[in-house]
């Protein structure tokens, strides 16, 4: 059986006063390759770390 959800106190909560949107800059070439760089030596490092306990 579906039950209605009581409502009533998301009308209550208070709005918030002020939301600051922050505009995402997309990543430089340089911040890709740093990136890559770290998720490929996170990999390794967990490959070598299954092979030695498995």
């Amino acid at each position: 059986m579906i039950i209605k959800l009581d409502t009533s106190v998301f009308r209550l909560a208070r709005p918030k006063t002020e939301t600051i949107r922050s505009v995402s800059e997309p990543l430089t070439r340089a911040q890709w390759i740093n990136a890559d760089r770290i998720v490929i030596a996170t990999m390794f490092i967990a490959t070598i770390a299954g092979a030695i306990l498995f």
